[in-house]
């Protein structure tokens, strides 16, 4: 008896400390993405964010409305509509105020934070 609560003991302080690095990873996946797509709004093109690409363990990528990646790790002049559509249906509801979208890639679900800039490129990192 004593293991098994000392088991959901565990288990839930593992489980509290989660949702705490969660909640952290999300405010600064938001916070980076919110500088970058101002940064864009005030003059900078895309291409200065490049090496937001290379982030760990929450990349930023960077889009036109179309689907036409600027800035990704591996795609970079691909488009995401055509490479992965579900992906692009999910990141295209971006808003100028920024939301977080749900969708599948390679068989894994990934949450992400999305923003659009008033010239509609897309910028985007999550989890």
């Amino acid at each position: 008896m004593k293991k098994y609560l000392l088991f959901l003991l565990v288990m839930v302080v593992g489980l509290s400390l989660t949702g705490i690095v969660c909640a952290a990873d999300k405010d600064a996946i938001k916070a980076k993405v919110d500088e970058i797509a101002v940064a864009i709004e005030g003059g900078k093109p895309a291409s200065d964010f490049a090496d937001a690409a290379n982030l760990k363990p929450h990349y930023v990528y960077i889009m036109e409305e179309g689907g036409n990646l600027l800035v990704h790790p591996s795609l970079v002049g691909k488009n995401l509509k055509e490479v992965a559509a579900p992906a692009f249906d999910a990141v295209a509801q971006a808003t100028m105020e920024g939301t977080w979208v749900k969708y599948e890639w390679q068989g894994a679900e990934k949450n992400a934070y999305v923003r659009k800039t008033k010239d509609g490129v897309i910028v985007g990192s999550g989890y």
